[in-house]
């Protein structure tokens, strides 16, 4: 292909430059337009907001936990004090806000970019044998836009208003007149939030047109489409995923601007009575009115609903990499795999609404959402059923990568069934907006998609920084960690049914019809397991649930300490593929400099070749040639030929 020939010369112009031309520091590591180390930049400003993030939930479970209890000061030492009542005790304010602002951080400023910016930028093009990304100084633009965006979330909380505190899913009406009560509408939480949104959709929207063009058009000779790596087609279609469904919230969160900043009414309806405090205008607002609340609801939910494959396609694609190399032998359905994470992006657009039940839909509309949303969990059971047969018969390498992988496949399995009664309308009147909720999408994003990013960064560890990380401090990660999450959002779903709001901020306290409800009466094995001897209510799980967050916490201390030991003091890699793995990336040297390879990769066969009949070794990389390898196209006659990659 054409594309062969630039990476061919951009690698020994990048030689050139490397021994002839250094780039002084700030070019090189603030404002590189190098995709590694972009992805490194991604990695590190995702981790510190995930670890805000849960900050902000740590804050929150005491009070539910404890509403009647002083904040710790562990918990104070990084918060405005006003926030807190005269007792020291969280307010319903700041718990709306916390809520709003923990769903924001994790999802937009956490998750996605380490999911997708990090790994995505930093593995993509070396498993399919690119010098760099087609878009150097976009990639650049993206990460800027990002950090420019995480920097004015952060900045309304020193606002006098505090930040938004309408719900990370700011709903109007209710989010367009939240704080309007302030001075200066342009300095509250609510506008910044945004503002923010603004600048890190326009991040994902360049993000998505690089990773689209860069896998389409980089691939090195050889690289067939069917020779992609799994990792590789999941970032395709994640790169599609952002780039039509992100565009209509960046206009939704533009068009909410205008209402609150120009009284337009796109998403207020005529006659909206407000009665805010301390606002001399209370009473019907002074808009031209006839805006519809529930258009908003669509033009985020078109988002938000692809935005959860978007969370979770990047974990499956790293579990399907390192469970294939810890089991020695080739993942089983790997063309069925593909097929099916293209139909699950298709079909994610057409399942937003089962999320607006509670809107009145009509019985014709809520039939077909429900029957779209049962139908998209058949490829994602495809892709499960894959890689759990995949285990039959492996000769399973318990590295640390792949406990990490292995507990994703449970919790990922248990979120996704438990969200199918959400998928019926009956049920969800039930279950909306209580815990059972809040349980189903945490065990796809936290035991799921998180554990499927820890494994990728003890995975490709090595690569990044040419050591290894500590086994025992892995061990000591995981264990407490894989207890911590199921201690901490398995209760939930017994709260969820039994009708527990997710919006309580004093866990219920002052709703005995539900909390009082017994668990395990007075005497019984289990009060007394607990401790308490008497009868268990409701009301006590919040406690449970409290302290498994504060092993949650504890549990992140090891890998922390690991994570910056292991860069510095760590034990070398043994070479250039420690985990003798079979994938374009590990033929690039260890930390690779710029151009990836130290000459033009060819690819000779498939992605997963392990434990092959006839072969010395039980791994043939895709860049080794044997008897076996050819260059699709050239080996083979024309007609034969696989058209894409060369």
């Amino acid at each position: 292909m054409a594309g062969a020939t630039t990476a061919d010369a951009d690698l020994h112009h990048g030689d050139h430059d490397d021994h002839h031309h250094e780039l002084p520091w700030w070019k090189k590591w603030v404002f590189s337009t190098d995709h590694k180390v972009i992805g490194y930049q991604y990695g590190i400003t995702a981790l510190i907001f995930l670890f805000i993030g849960f900050y902000l939930m740590m804050v929150m479970r005491w009070s539910i936990a404890h509403p009647d209890k002083e904040l710790p000061g562990i918990l104070q030492a990084f918060l405005n004090k006003s926030w807190l009542n005269e007792e020291g005790q969280v307010t319903g304010d700041l718990y709306n806000m916390f809520g709003a602002m923990h769903g924001t951080i994790m999802v937009f400023l956490g998750i996605v970019p380490l999911a997708f910016g990090a790994f995505g930028n930093f593995v993509t093009p070396l498993q399919i044998g690119a010098p760099d990304m087609a878009f150097p100084r976009l990639n650049m633009a993206s990460y800027w836009a990002y950090f420019a965006g995480g920097l004015i979330m952060l900045a309304s909380f020193f606002l006098p208003s505090g930040a938004a505190e309408a719900g990370w899913t700011m709903y109007s009406p209710f989010a367009t007149t939240a704080q309007v009560d302030e001075p200066n509408l342009w300095f509250t939480g609510q506008t910044f939030w945004l503002f923010g949104m603004v600048m890190l959709i326009t991040s994902s929207l360049l993000g998505a047109v690089n990773f689209i063009t860069t896998i389409i058009n980089l691939r090195c000779r050889g690289m067939t489409w069917m020779r992609l790596p799994f990792f590789v087609w999941a970032m395709l279609v994640t790169g599609f995923l952002l780039l039509l469904a992100f565009p209509p919230l960046e206009v939704a969160a533009l068009m909410q601007l205008m209402d609150r900043m120009t009284g337009a009414s796109f998403f207020i309806p005529t006659g909206l009575n407000f009665t805010g405090a301390g606002t001399a205008d209370a009473g019907v607002m002074a808009v031209s009115g006839g805006g519809s609340p529930l258009l908003y609801q669509h033009l985020f939910w078109f988002l938000a609903h692809p935005e959860v494959y978007v969370l979770i396609l990047p974990a499956i694609a790293i579990v399907g990499e390192i469970i294939p190399n810890n089991i020695r032998k080739p993942i089983w359905g790997y063309k069925s795999m593909v097929y099916a994470v293209m139909v699950l992006g298709f079909l994610s657009f057409i399942v937003w609404a089962h999320h607006m039940y509670l809107t009145g839909m009509g019985n014709v509309v809520s039939t077909f959402f429900q029957a779209t949303t049962v139908i998209i969990s058949i490829p994602s059971v495809i892709l499960l059923t894959c890689l759990f047969i995949s285990l039959w018969g492996g000769s399973i390498r318990f590295t640390v990568p792949m406990l990490w992988a292995l507990a994703f496949l449970p919790m990922f399995g248990f979120g996704g069934l438990t969200g199918l009664p959400l998928a019926f309308n009956l049920i969800d009147l039930h279950l909306h907006d209580t815990y059972y909720v809040i349980g189903h999408f945490h065990y796809i994003v936290a035991p799921g998609t998180i554990f499927g990013l820890f494994a990728g960064i003890y995975y490709w560890f090595p690569k990044a920084t040419g050591r290894m990380m500590g086994n025992k401090l892995g061990h000591l990660h995981f264990w407490p960690s894989l207890v911590a999450m199921n201690g901490i959002f398995l209760p939930m779903f017994i709260q969820g049914m039994a009708g527990f709001h997710r919006r309580w901020y004093d866990g219920g306290a002052n709703f005995d019809e539900i909390t009082s409800r017994v668990l395990f009466h007075e005497g019984s094995l289990w009060a007394n397991l607990f401790n308490k001897g008497e009868t268990i209510t409701m009301l006590h799980l919040n406690e449970v649930m409290t302290f498994f967050v504060w092993v949650l916490a504890i549990a992140q201390a090891p890998f922390i300490f690991n994570f910056f030991w292991s860069l510095f003091k760590g034990r070398p890699a043994e070479d250039d593929n420690p985990w003798r793995a079979t994938t374009l990336e590990w033929a690039a040297p260890n930390r690779p400099g710029h151009g990836n390879f130290l000459e033009e990769p060819v690819v000779y066969r498939g992605p997963y070749e392990y434990s092959v009949p006839g072969h010395e070794d039980d791994f043939t990389p895709q860049f080794e040639r044997g008897s076996d390898g050819v260059i699709l196209g050239e080996e083979e006659p024309p007609d034969a030929a696989d058209k894409g990659g060369h």
